[in-house]
C-alpha cells in the first residue's frame, strides 16, 4: 500500500481529495448510483474511524484492522451494503456489529435513527467517540450481543449486520417493519454470500449479492435458517 499522508491532520485536503477519488473510483464506477449513499460517503471522514497507524490507509479499496480482532470494511462493500438497505429519511435502522462507527456513520446521514449493538466495550467506546467528534446524534451504540435475543428495541425498516453470520437470523427478520430490508453476509470462513431480506406482503423475499469475506459473526447461539 502506498502512505498517502503523514501527519495529524483531521481532514486535510489530501485525505478530501482521497475521499472523493474512493468515491469516484471504487463507488460510483462500480455501480453504486443512490445518490443519498454517495453523499454520505463523500461527507463522512474514513480516516477518522480507523487508528491513527492506519489513516494513511483509509482510502484504498480494501479493509483495515481496527483492533480485537475486527475490521473496517472494504469502502465497495460498505457501499454496496448501504444501498441495499434502500435507506429514506425517515426509516429506523438497526445494525448488528458497530465496530468503530463508520457504517453507523453513513447510516446517520440518510436515516432518522440508528440502534447498533457491539459486543466489545473497548470498540463501542471508540466508536462513541468518533460519533461525539463528529457532532453525529442520532445513532445509539448498545454493548450487547447481538447475536440472541436483542431486547425490546421495537421494530425496524432496515437491518444490517456487518459480520458472517453461518445462518440466517430469522428472528431480525421478524422485527422487520412491512417493507423493511435486512442484510447481512451468510456463510462460513471459506464461503459467504450477501443476502438481502425484503418483507413484502407480510412475506420475506430474499435476493443474493455475489460473494463477500467478513470476519465471523461471535457470539452465543441463536442463528438459524428460514425457510
Amino acid at each position: 500500500m502506498k502512505n498517502l499522508f503523514s501527519g495529524d491532520d483531521l481532514d486535510s485536503p489530501k485525505f478530501l481529495a482521497a475521499r472523493e477519488a474512493m468515491v469516484e473510483n471504487q463507488i460510483i464506477r462500480r455501480g453504486i448510483s443512490d445518490q443519498n449513499v454517495i453523499s454520505a460517503m463523500l461527507s463522512v471522514p474514513r480516516h477518522l474511524f480507523v487508528p491513527p497507524g492506519e489513516r494513511s490507509y483509509a482510502y484504498v479499496d480494501s479493509p483495515l484492522p481496527i483492533g480485537h480482532g475486527a475490521t473496517i470494511s472494504q469502502p465497495f462493500i460498505v457501499g454496496l451494503m448501504t444501498e441495499l438497505l434502500e435507506l429514506t429519511p425517515r426509516d429506523r435502522v438497526l445494525e448488528i456489529g458497530t465496530g468503530s462507527g463508520y457504517q453507523a456513520a453513513l447510516l446517520a446521514e440518510i436515516s432518522s435513527e440508528v440502534i447498533s449493538l457491539e459486543r466489545v466495550p473497548e470498540l463501542a467506546a471508540f466508536a462513541e467517540k468518533n460519533l461525539e467528534n463528529l457532532k453525529i446524534k442520532n445513532v445509539r451504540i448498545i454493548v450487547c450481543d447481538g447475536t440472541g435475543y436483542i431486547g425490546n428495541l421495537g421494530r425496524f425498516d432496515a437491518i444490517i449486520v456487518t459480520a458472517a453470520s453461518p445462518k440466517i437470523p430469522y428472528y431480525l427478520v421478524d422485527i422487520l417493519n412491512e417493507g423493511g430490508r435486512l442484510v447481512v453476509p451468510v456463510g462460513d470462513y471459506l464461503q459467504q454470500e450477501l443476502l438481502k431480506v425484503k418483507i413484502k406482503d407480510k412475506k420475506p423475499v430474499l435476493t443474493w449479492h455475489g460473494g463477500v469475506r467478513f470476519v465471523p459473526l461471535v457470539g452465543k447461539e441463536g442463528w438459524d435458517s428460514l425457510d
